[in-house]
């Protein structure tokens, strides 16, 4: 266990002034605080896209090529994180002003088919059901059902997301009755295969390396990811907040990742500003003490869902922050954390298995 200490993820500090660069965008964005997104859109639009184009050419050739796809692919991954994390803040507000709407379609359209994101797939999912069920029952990528430190129930999580999430997306929304968002489902997954088709007539490796691979790598971590999130679950009380997500707090993750440790104030208010998320936790810790919330140091949901998988509860308890100093030893911390892993069950009433 730790103590908590002062947060250091950041928060907004405003500049005594801008360049001639930043002063063009600033006129085109909602928000001041959201110039870093400006920023990685020009990295990912000229180092990434270009390199993934130089693949379909003719320019490089046997271990070359071999080598420019592994570059590429590691690329990816360097920008994957901040850039998924670029559009979850974007799909909760909107980036470019209303004059200028044509700029929002830019993240998920232009960049996400190069991180494996689907156009309007992720916006769909997390906002028009994620958010609105909560990770209970008719949450599609709800985790209450499964033994949540199982890798062989992570599987078959992952798989029935991967293989039929998408069907199962579209029916939720059939259900309810959201045309708009049944629409926004099948054009941005029918846009991103028949591309993918497409381009494996050019070049199936390339294809295989620039879309395929990360679609499947960026699907794997955000149902990692969102294990983590919400792995951690009080059987008595699964709708709340406090005790259906967790925090993590002073991580690099944060750093890259625009605050999104921050997971249990962004369900409590899914359009607060990122870098509001450090002083509303500070100014909401008693809360969490009450109603028994899980935060980590150090850490972020990938590591978390590592450390469940591999049942390393000893890794856990020590980056656990004992708040007020409730917890007297990592003992009753990993007693703590397995009590809320176990698998809930909806049988005449909710039930821990």
């Amino acid at each position: 266990m730790v103590t908590l200490d002062k947060i250091t993820d950041p928060t907004f500090e405003q500049k005594p002034s801008y360049n001639a660069l930043e002063r063009f965008f600033l006129r085109l964005i909602r928000d001041e605080r959201d110039l870093p997104f400006i920023w990685l859109c020009l990295q990912v639009t000229f180092i990434q896209i270009p390199f993934a184009m130089m693949l379909y050419t003719n320019l490089l050739a046997g271990w070359y090529w071999g080598a420019a796809a592994i570059f590429y692919l590691v690329m990816m991954v360097y920008f994957l994180g901040p850039y998924t994390l670029m559009l979850h803040n974007t799909s909760h507000r909107p980036f470019f002003k209303r004059e200028h709407n044509w700029g929002n379609h830019y993240i998920p359209w232009v960049l996400g088919p190069f991180m494996g994101q689907s156009p309007e797939t992720y916006f769909s999912h997390h906002i028009g059901m994620h958010h609105a069920e909560n990770n209970m029952e008719a949450d599609k990528s709800s985790t209450m059902k499964y033994q949540r430190d199982s890798f062989r129930g992570f599987m078959h999580y992952f798989g029935v997301f991967l293989f039929i999430g998408v069907l199962e997306l579209i029916n939720y929304f059939k259900k309810r009755e959201r045309s708009d968002f049944i629409k926004r489902v099948v054009r941005g997954e029918f846009s991103f295969l028949l591309l993918a088709v497409v381009l494996c007539f050019i070049s199936w490796k390339a294809t295989m390396i620039v879309f395929i691979i990360p679609f499947i790598l960026i699907r794997f971590s955000m149902m990692a990811g969102n294990w983590g999130q919400h792995a951690f679950i009080d059987a008595n009380d699964p709708a709340n907040n406090y005790r259906n997500s967790i925090t993590c707090i002073n991580s690099l993750y944060n750093r890259r990742c625009f605050n999104d440790g921050y997971h249990i104030g962004h369900h409590l208010s899914p359009h607060r500003h990122w870098t509001d998320m450090p002083t509303d936790f500070i100014k909401n810790k008693e809360k969490y003490v009450e109603n028994k919330a899980i935060v980590f140091v150090g850490m972020d949901f990938q590591e978390v869902w590592l450390w469940l998988m591999l049942k390393r509860y000893d890794k856990l308890a020590s980056n656990f922050v004992n708040i007020n100093d409730v917890y007297q030893s990592d003992e009753e911390v990993i007693a703590f954390l397995k009590e809320r892993t176990r698998r809930i069950e909806h049988v005449g009433g909710l039930q821990v298995v």
